[in-house]
């Protein structure tokens, strides 16, 4: 059963998720990709950093907290609930090998939206029963952006995630790029999650707005 309190509608997840990260190949660290990010108008940015220290990843998210809360953009930390408190994010958004949502103490769901990362369809029909706010799914296409020992899904696999999870909002992820935004709307996902997409790009806020207008085109 649910118990958040505070969680966004269903639509605040909608449309693109723009990931921030501390690879080191982007040229640009986490807080100024999410600038970029806001400047576009972006209605969701998550923080995913793997290799900094506590310490490093609440700096950073405290500033795109400032950042995000100034541009009206949705803020999701990667994996730690504790950081995302600390940080005073939207959302917590957790793998499968992080704390399964529904152990989550009471008063920090209801503090905190969840996201969850799903990857077949055992772990879709779990996150259907989870107390969660929307679930990703994928990775769609072939991703560069970091491992996964997961092959393509697909856009026929999308369309089932999305109707397996229904009415909660699905945002698809891995290897997204321009040219399947459209595709990914017709598929029903709600959203998508981008990483290189947007942070490799010379300008990574035109890719951003390209991306957001290519999605909304292709939506039904």
């Amino acid at each position: 059963m649910s118990h958040a309190s505070t969680a966004a509608p269903p639509r605040a997840w909608h449309g693109l998720h723009v990931l921030v990260d501390d690879d080191p190949r982007w040229g640009r660290d986490p807080v100024e990709q999410a600038r970029a990010a806001c400047a576009a108008g972006v209605p969701v940015v998550q923080l995913r950093a793997k290799h900094a220290t506590d310490r490093q990843v609440l700096d950073w998210a405290r500033a795109i907290r400032a950042l995000t809360r100034d541009a009206g953009t949705r803020f999701v930390v990667n994996d730690r609930f504790d950081l995302a408190l600390a940080a005073e994010a939207d959302a917590v958004h957790l793998g499968q090998g992080d704390l399964p949502p529904d152990a989550l103490p009471r008063d920090v769901r209801a503090r905190l939206a969840v996201g969850r990362s799903t990857h077949d369809r055992a772990q879709l029909e779990a996150a259907a029963a989870e107390d969660v706010d929307y679930v990703a799914f994928g990775p769609v296409f072939g991703t560069t952006s970091k491992a996964s020992e997961y092959t393509a899904r697909g856009l026929e696999a999308l369309a089932e995630a999305a109707r397996r999870v229904a009415p909660r909002p699905l945002v698809a992820i891995g290897g997204i790029r321009l040219e399947h935004t459209a595709a990914l709307a017709a598929a029903g996902a709600a959203g998508f999650a981008v990483i290189s997409e947007v942070a490799a790009a010379p300008d990574p806020e035109a890719a951003a707005r390209a991306l957001m207008l290519s999605f909304a085109g292709g939506a039904p």
